[in-house]
């Protein structure tokens, strides 16, 4: 409950649940960041997008909106480095644009996609609250509409405006100091009403998962040094530190990716 508590927008597990089928709160983030009203047919939390490519890998959209027109919309929140890059917003606009034309259809036909990053960061170090991506000619300077686009929006952005305010929310763990009603009351609602539980077991289920990696990542470097200090194949210092089952495939693997890395 004291993780629960501490909570905030910025976290993808309570943000994707507060936004999952909530309508409202999707068009008001919309309207903020695109600048014009939005209407939202569907908005889905943890939406599952596969490659089409037999061994593609496979994304989990923090949220997936769709509003009237049938526009596709990816939005993310992420606040480390690596989970902002630019080639990550590539693939998430590629995998919303393979989907969306049937056998026979003309491209002329394809909808418009929009790939938004929440970044807790000023993503483009200028200062500006959003950032959009967009394709041009070199040669002239002229942009080209193709319809794909890509925004980040600043999170260190504190204006007095909409943005400001929304991007104050996303921080704010408390519900009842959030500006905004439709997101205070998801808020509250996985942190003080029905929603709690639920938000608890996502946290347990997440701190399990941490738990685990964290303890394959250091088996692996034990194993990784038995190898480098007394010149043992990776079966032998397996089997010197009576390693065996799922947990040995676990770790050969890792070890395998490692050394490969290094190669």
């Amino acid at each position: 409950m004291e993780i629960v508590r501490g909570l905030t927008l910025f976290d993808d597990d309570l943000m994707s649940r507060v936004f999952d089928n909530n309508i409202e709160a999707t068009e008001l983030l919309l309207r903020i960041i695109f600048g014009r009203p939005i209407k939202v047919v569907k908005a889905k939390g943890q939406e599952e997008i596969r490659s089409f490519s037999v061994d593609g890998r496979t994304v989990r959209l923090d949220i997936m909106a769709v509003d009237s027109d049938g526009k596709k919309i990816d939005i993310e929140v992420q606040t480390g480095e690596k989970g902002s890059d630019i080639k990550r917003a590539r693939y998430h606009s590629s995998l919303l644009d393979s989907g969306m034309l049937k056998k026979g259809q003309d491209f002329s036909e394809i909808r418009d996609s929009y790939v938004i990053f929440i970044y807790k960061r000023d993503k483009f170090q200028k200062g500006l609250p959003v950032y959009h991506l967009s394709r041009f000619v070199e040669e002239t300077g002229k942009k080209v509409n193709d319809g794909s686009n890509i925004i980040y929006v600043n999170g260190t952005y504190s204006g007095n405006d909409d943005l400001g305010k929304l991007l104050a929310d996303f921080k704010q763990p408390d519900a009842s100091k959030i500006n905004f009603k439709e997101l205070a009351d998801g808020v509250r609602y996985f942190k003080e009403e029905g929603g709690r539980v639920d938000m608890c077991e996502a946290v347990e289920k997440y701190a399990k998962s941490y738990a685990e990696k964290a303890t394959l990542n250091a088996e692996v470097s034990l194993i990784l040094n038995i190898m480098e200090k007394n010149d043992f194949s990776l079966n032998k210092a397996l089997d010197f530190s009576g390693i065996e089952g799922k947990e040995r495939s676990l770790i050969t693997e890792e070890v395998k990716k490692r050394q490969k890395a290094i190669s």
